[in-house]
């Protein structure tokens, strides 16, 4: 598992997980490294998706961005793209 370095991510609930998977493999990227991080590869290709819309309201924004996440969610050569225009090691891909 590939994490920014947040607080929320060290709190109880991750360390049951932990405990509950030990084989489970944490690699914590460092503070203010957005350049690693390929989660800033899925918001850039919903701004992409988003970026000409121009919602009427707030349910409907909400709507395409959620239906552009889904894409993505359940595109593994867009997430793999993601993991690819990070800095990350090979290792990930």
């Amino acid at each position: 598992m590939v994490w920014d370095n947040i607080s929320c991510h060290r709190g109880e609930p991750i360390r049951d997980l932990c405990r509950k998977y030990p084989r489970l493999r944490l690699e914590r990227l460092p503070a203010y490294a957005p350049e690693l991080n390929p989660d800033e590869g899925v918001w850039s290709q919903a701004k992409t998706r988003l970026a000409n819309g121009r919602p009427d309201d707030l349910a409907q924004l909400r709507r395409k961005v959620s239906q552009s996440m889904v894409s993505i969610a359940r595109s593994q050569v867009k997430l793999r793209a993601c993991i690819r225009r990070s800095d990350l090691p090979p290792f990930l891909d």
